[in-house]
């Protein structure tokens, strides 16, 4: 048999400096999640734009010095000036000063239904997931009734009957909004419940509420927090469409949509009266939908394409 000689044994010399360049910190979750969303150029565009929406929705109502509710009919559906930087409407309100009114009722809603259709769909979805059986049966056999009735007929019924107001709309929203919220957390409930930390929780002797709001929701956060945002803009997108059907706030409140449905007949003539909310109606959808878009990537790398 061959011999091995001793020096083919000697340790390969290193540089302090090297060493330092090779060792980094580990990551917490959350700052890889940063980093991950930060290098999607378009997702980090969309939300610059949804920070300076929300400002302008904060501040804008008070650059002008013009009241949303004040009527001047002898301005009445001026052109955009230096006086009234987006124009009036038929009732000579400044139009500028609504837009970023509405940009706060538009905004408000958005956020409402999809915070109400968080608290409802993980506690609906997470104790079916979580008790199983029977339970989870009869709970999701209850919502997929509930999904089975057209969304926009029942919202638009609701309307109907409860009546106009802000409220009334984001009940409407989410009388059925938090089923898909509901499916999506009971699905990562059911691939949770059996892991062994949650066994041994259980082990433990910890009860039920503490296993949910310790290791299964938290868990579970990357879709919720994905179907959150992307929640917002079809809420938005909703109260426009009712407002277009007449369905909307009641007078004199602004919103995009009531604005946009104001001035579609006077598109002809007045432009800059539907030009301006439908604008930041889309903006303001782009903006969510592209921030939900990066946030799933950054979550779940595997996503990416």
């Amino acid at each position: 048999m061959m011999q091995i000689s001793k020096d083919k044994f000697q340790l390969v010399g290193s540089k302090y400096e090297d060493a330092e360049k090779i060792s980094k910190p580990s990551l917490s979750f959350w700052k890889d999640v940063f980093i991950r969303f930060r290098k999607n150029k378009l997702a980090l565009f969309g939300l610059v734009l949804l920070i300076l929406l929300i400002i302008m929705a904060i501040i804008g109502p008070h650059l002008t010095g013009y009241d949303y509710r004040t009527n001047d009919l002898t301005n009445k559906n001026q052109p955009p000036s230096s006086e009234h930087w987006f124009g009036t409407d038929d009732l000579g309100r400044d139009v500028f000063t609504r837009t970023w009114e509405g940009a706060r009722i538009s905004i408000f809603i958005g956020v409402a239904a999809a915070l109400i259709d968080l608290f409802i769909g993980v506690l609906w979805g997470g104790i079916a997931g979580y008790k199983g059986g029977r339970t989870d049966e009869m709970m999701m056999r209850f919502a997929d009734v509930l999904y089975g009735v057209p969304y926009l007929l029942l919202v638009i019924l609701l309307m109907v009957v409860l009546g106009q107001g802000l409220g009334t709309m984001i009940l409407a929203m989410t009388i059925t909004g938090w089923i898909n919220m509901s499916r999506i957390v009971r699905g990562q409930v059911l691939s949770l419940k059996n892991q062994e930390y949650v066994l041994a929780s259980k082990t433990l002797g910890a009860n039920t509420s503490r296993i949910m709001a310790k290791h299964l929701i938290p868990n579970a956060m990357a879709p919720i927090l994905v179907t959150m945002t992307l929640t917002i803009p079809s809420a938005i997108f909703t109260e426009a469409f009712l407002s277009y059907l007449g369905l909307g706030l009641n007078p004199p409140l602004a919103s995009w949509g009531s604005m946009a449905s104001d001035g579609l007949p006077a598109l002809r003539y007045y432009p800059w009266r539907l030009f301006f909310p439908a604008t930041f109606i889309c903006l303001t959808i782009f903006a969510f939908n592209v921030v939900g878009d990066g946030l799933r990537d950054a979550l779940d790398p595997r996503l990416r394409k």
